[in-house]
């Protein structure tokens, strides 16, 4: 019996699939919350990709894009703050300086959405990678289906259903994870329409896709099957010559970087023994590689491409059961990343098999650096770098019924903290100073409100940054960055150079400092939070075990 099928007996067959209600009498407006994992800045068509993401560019056409919004670099501490509006530092969803891990238990009082949005009047739902303390159902959500094993979309085996443990899926069920998340948060939709009518609701849909291994549907490859042969300089230019046009940034192309990979990738011995000789472990010139090298990472591009395509035609369905609900209108759709496109190239899961089809269930690749270039477009770096190409990620805001404003852009800053704070606000609350006795601390989110009626509303009085030793601070349009713990500083104004190629430190070396007393500044007020309730666990030299959801 496939797990599909299951979902479809828990929820009962008298809900359909192409529910009909009556339309919600709530004044409230429903949130409907996508996030993406390891989506690139440029990886949708609305944002210059070659990609075909006709329902994601139909709800940018009719809603609002942002050019400038950040995440934190990474898939868990992106999803702590996204959900509570503080940075993940802060609750111990992601490490300080001299700390270990960062992946643990967040205070009492750092509630997750729904647990503000339940008096409100709104029911919760959970659809896809969760990869936060608790479990969702404790952390306030009323229903959940939950995929911890990101190492296998055709038979993941860690997977529960309102915290109740799954059986695995079995190989060769039919079953892919990007349409399973979507199946069950269709499933919520329509279970909200028949029994609570009345109600707004909050469906946080978060994909697992396109994080590696890239593996994808034959018919959704074979879309992509031709399009990558001329490489990643080539589709580089065009993505940035497409993002200009549509004034997204006015921004230089930055270099390929031949040097910087994650450390924790396979050597570029390991690479040729366990993938083969047409693995290329650096962003290095497409005119540099073989022809079967070509052959090889066009091939691997073309499944990253169909996971993005996928994940659209998935967001598709969801808006036809919203408009079957009626409900579109009054839906608030947000839409973005977890972090910028990843340069990771590690074997997981069931291994690797080069004989496999490149995209298979047998494979485990991941896009590697020259892709993850073009992905992040015209941006430098990658996931877990804070430089531009690691934290900047599309922003698509939609609500018909809400929003005048029709395909225009919103160039004022925000980062995933805004988010939370933003959404309470939309659903006509606000967060409570204590809770269970125990007080609230202020958290550093705003509400972008006002920005989805008018852009550079709301200032922003910093943006702040730190993972795995990648350390960044920005104070208007000036950032400092650098990489690794004690990497040299760099300097850089975003108006002017956003794609940071020039660094200004030895030019400006008074805002160098002002930026940099500012970061430790912020940090010390992070740490004396953390450490508020006992402190937190300290930095050894064993390496952290990396989980599935990753």
């Amino acid at each position: 019996m496939s797990l599909r099928f299951i979902l479809f007996l828990t929820f009962g067959l008298f809900f359909g699939l192409a529910t009909q209600a009556a339309k919600p009498k709530t004044s409230h407006p429903n949130i409907l919350l996508i996030l993406a994992d390891d989506l690139g800045y440029s990886d949708l068509g609305c944002y210059g990709s070659e990609i075909q993401t006709p329902h994601l560019d139909a709800l940018a056409k009719n809603g609002l894009r942002f050019t400038q919004f950040n995440n934190t670099a990474r898939c868990w501490p992106s999803r702590a703050a996204l959900l509570t509006g503080y940075y993940a530092q802060q609750i111990h969803r992601d490490a300080l300086p001299g700390q270990r891990g960062g992946q643990g238990a967040r205070q009492d009082w750092a509630r997750l959405l729904p647990d503000f949005l339940s008096p409100l009047g709104y029911r919760s739902y959970h659809s896809g990678k969760w990869h936060i303390d608790g479990a969702p159902l404790e952390n306030g959500f009323d229903r959940s289906y939950r995929i911890n094993d990101q190492d296998r979309y055709f038979s993941p085996r860690d997977l529960f259903l309102d915290d109740v443990k799954l059986p695995p899926v079995k190989k060769g069920t039919n079953y892919y994870a990007t349409v399973a998340i979507a199946d069950h948060a269709i499933r919520s939709l329509q279970e909200h329409a028949q029994q609570f009518p009345d109600r707004p609701f909050f469906e946080y849909l978060a994909f697992t896709a396109p994080h590696f291994p890239i593996q994808a549907l034959p018919e959704d490859i074979a879309k992509y099957r031709d399009t990558y042969r001329d490489g990643w300089d080539a589709l580089r230019k065009q993505r940035w010559e497409r993002m200009v046009k549509m004034k997204l940034l006015d921004a230089k192309l930055s270099p390929l970087d031949p040097v910087t990979v994650p450390g924790w990738n396979l050597s570029p011995i390991e690479q040729r023994e366990r993938i083969g000789s047409n693995e290329v472990s650096r962003a290095v010139a497409w005119n540099d590689l073989t022809s079967e090298q070509k052959k090889f990472q066009a091939a691997k591009m073309a499944v990253h491409a169909a996971m993005i395509d996928r994940i659209d035609r998935e967001v598709g369905r969801v808006l036809d059961q919203l408009r079957a609900m009626n409900a579109l209108d009054n839906t608030v759709i947000f839409f973005l990343s977890d972090n910028g496109a990843s340069a990771e190239q590690i074997i997981r899961g069931d291994g690797h098999d080069p004989s496999a089809p490149i995209g298979s269930a047998e494979s485990f690749l991941g896009i590697g650096p020259g892709w993850a270039s073009v992905a992040n477009t015209p941006l430098r770096l990658y996931k877990s770098w804070v430089h531009e190409g690691g934290i900047a990620t599309p922003l698509i805001v939609h609500w018909p019924s809400g929003i005048k404003a029709r395909g225009q852009l919103r160039k004022n800053p925000g980062h995933v903290i805004d988010l939370a704070p933003t959404i309470l606000e939309l659903a006509g609350g606000k967060k409570p100073e204590q809770w269970r006795g125990q007080a609230i601390p202020p958290a550093p989110g705003l509400s972008l409100v006002p920005v989805l009626k008018k852009d550079g509303t709301v200032p922003h009085d910093y943006f702040w940054w730190y993972h795995s030793g990648n350390r960044a601070i920005r104070i208007g349009d000036w950032k400092l960055v650098s990489q690794e713990e004690h990497g040299p500083w760099e300097l850089y104004n975003l108006a002017r150079d956003r794609s940071e190629t020039t660094d200004l430190a030895a030019k400006f070396p008074a805002k160098a400092r002002e930026l940099e007393l500012a970061w430790t500044k912020h940090l010390e007020e992070f740490r004396d939070l953390a450490e508020k309730d006992g402190p937190v666990e300290k930095a050894g030299k064993k390496s952290r075990k990396k989980t599935s959801e990753e």
